[in-house]
Order: C-alpha cells, then sequence, then structure tokens
C-alpha cells in the first residue's frame, strides 16, 4: 500500500503520507482524486516539497481534510473550532462500527477516580483480542486503578464539514505481568510520553457506545 519510506523528509509530505494511509488509499488512488500524477504524490510526499497553493486545494479535497490540516496550521490548536453545521444530528453507532472506529491503535483518554477526584489521561493504546493494552508509570495514576471500572475514549475531529465521532469503552482495567514483555514488544508504538512506561494494564470493555455527528450534505453523510 505505497508506504512511505522513513527517509520522508517534509512536514507537508508526512501530513500526505499519513492521512493517505488514514483513508487506505494508494498513491494512484490520490493521484486520480487531485488530477495529478502518480509520481508527483510519491514527491511531495518523500521529498521537501513545496507545492503551489491551486495542487494544495486539490489534495486537501482528495484526502477529504483541509490546506491547513496538511501544512500543520492547526497542530497546536484543539479540535472543534469550526462553526457548527446546519442541519447536523447525532447518530448512535452500533458496536461493529464502534470497534472499527477503534481501530487497532491509537491515542485515546482514560477516565478515572485516583482518590483525589475524577482524572482524564491522554494514553496510546492497542487493540489485542478484543481488549485495549496501554503501557503506563508503575506509580502512575491508571496503574493505581488496577481492579477498578474506568472509562476509554477515543475520537476524531473534522473541523472543515464540522462533524466527527466518539467511542467510549467502559469496563475493568487490570495489570498484566506473565505477557507484558510480549505485547510490549509488539506493539505498534512506545508510549508517545516517553518511557519509563513499563507497566501494561489491559482494559476488558463489558459496555461500548459511539455517536457520530452526521451532517447531510459533508462528503460521505449523503443520504
Amino acid at each position: 500500500m505505497d508506504r512511505p519510506p522513513h527517509t520522508a523528509r517534509g512536514d507537508i509530505g508526512r501530513r500526505v503520507a499519513a492521512r493517505r494511509l488514514q483513508l487506505d488509499l494508494s498513491r494512484q488512488d490520490v493521484a486520480l482524486r487531485a488530477g495529478a500524477a502518480p509520481g508527483y504524490i510519491q514527491y511531495v510526499e518523500e521529498q521537501s516539497a513545496t507545492p503551489g497553493i491551486g495542487f494544495l486545494l486539490r489534495l486537501a479535497d482528495a484526502l477529504e481534510t483541509t490546506v491547513q490540516e496538511l501544512t500543520g496550521g492547526t497542530v497546536d490548536l484543539p479540535g472543534g473550532l469550526g462553526r457548527a453545521a446546519r442541519g447536523a444530528r447525532m447518530a448512535e453507532l452500533d458496536e461493529t462500527e464502534c470497534r472499527a472506529l477503534l481501530g487497532d491503535h491509537g491515542v485515546g483518554r482514560v477516565a478515572l477516580n485516583d482518590g483525589d477526584g475524577p482524572v482524564v489521561l491522554p494514553v496510546n493504546y492497542q487493540v489485542v483480542d478484543g481488549e485495549v493494552m496501554f503501557s503506563t508509570g508503575e506509580s502512575s495514576p491508571l496503574a493505581g486503578a488496577a481492579g477498578t471500572q474506568i472509562a476509554f475514549e477515543t475520537d476524531h475531529i473534522d473541523d472543515a464539514f464540522s462533524k466527527g465521532w466518539s467511542v467510549l469503552l467502559v469496563g475493568t482495567v487490570r495489570v498484566v505481568e506473565d505477557e507484558a514483555r510480549r505485547l510490549r514488544e509488539t506493539a505498534y508504538s512506545a508510549p508517545w510520553a516517553g518511557e519509563g512506561r513499563e507497566h501494561v494494564m489491559v482494559l476488558v470493555p463489558r459496555r461500548i457506545t459511539g455517536r457520530r455527528i452526521v451532517v447531510d450534505d459533508a462528503p460521505g453523510d449523503a443520504g
């Protein structure tokens, strides 16, 4: 699936490649949508390219995003700054849809009570046999929540079309000891927050729910 090499140098190229893979598109697919040659899509992904605004607009449309997102203009801004769309409505997601959106890895948030009140913590997660795995520090609030009920949430905000989705899992979190090393070694990524997070926790969901904001005239939501 045209995965970019690790030598990709430009920030725009990295964002284009990441978004393309997120949409499960080949370079040929993106080229056809953007009216460009597949070789130029490869060049943008792998070199320090500076495409013109006309091509960036077509590329952003092909990748169902915005020029600001591709160029990193929103990297330090919270999601949801756009105005609410007219005619938006909320749709409940079934468990199959929730698991599809959850995927097999990503970044989400855990909500728990650490004794001094509720806390919400960002975490890298991995889905293993239907359960959600986190690596954390041995003295972290998440490690201290072993054996208790916690909530885990992940979501996506599309500012361009004022829509998005969220998935919520609730269940008991437990410590993994026997297979901790194997799970860490097979994880997609080490924790973004850095080293010292060798404590492996697994959430066994007893409830999975989700909601999506639907905008009928936005791409992908017609009907």
